[in-house]
């Protein structure tokens, strides 16, 4: 067992990472399981600047986060421990560009039945100048419409997450109401 990998594993022996944006829609790596979750004390919210993914520098686009505060549904990935270390590894070149989010281990409950995980996922540095704080949502659309960067167009980040989302029988209010807000395109 990989020394580094062996305090992330739940009870069970698997890793699980909570995901609540694009890693629904695009995990990106192996895993025996997709369950849905809810994490509490902490909420989805674009509160991240990307000025590579989603964005540039010149014109930032606006990604998801983990904020402190509230209640996200989202999915746990289930991954064998033997595919741990690549998968840990894939995670942080994928999410820890810039340093935006912090690695976080929580305690995500499967639903319907609310059985705890522990489970690794990435949380808003808020400390950052990367860091975005509340935009109106015409404000948050307005950017979201503009934003292209290394992964594509941002609206597609929104709208691929809004809609894996309902494929799961989530609503998000915030989410809804910044999407219909976007200009035709």
């Amino acid at each position: 067992m990989d020394q580094a990998v062996a305090p992330l594993l739940d009870a069970d022996g698997f890793l699980y990472v909570f995901g609540y944006g694009s890693l629904i829609w695009k995990p990106g790596f192996p895993h025996a399981a997709m369950l849905p979750a809810l994490l509490r004390g902490f909420h989805r919210r674009f509160c991240i600047w990307s000025v590579h993914h989603r964005g540039t520098p010149e014109r930032p686009g606006l990604v998801l986060g983990l904020d402190r505060g509230g209640a996200c549904r989202g999915v746990v990935f289930r991954v064998e421990a033997a595919a741990a270390p690549g998968v840990l590894a894939y995670l942080d070149a994928r999410e820890m560009i810039g340093g935006v989010y912090e690695r976080r281990m929580v305690t995500a409950r499967l639903l319907p039945d609310g059985a705890p995980k522990r489970a690794l996922t990435f949380v808003a540095v808020r400390s950052l100048d990367s860091y975005c704080q509340a935009l109106a949502p015409e404000v948050a659309a307005a950017t979201i419409a503009a934003g292209v960067g290394l992964s594509g167009a941002n609206r597609d980040y929104l709208l691929n997450t809004v809609a894996e989302l309902r494929s799961l029988g989530v609503r998000d209010a915030g989410l809804d109401r910044i999407a219909a807000l976007l200009p035709a395109g």
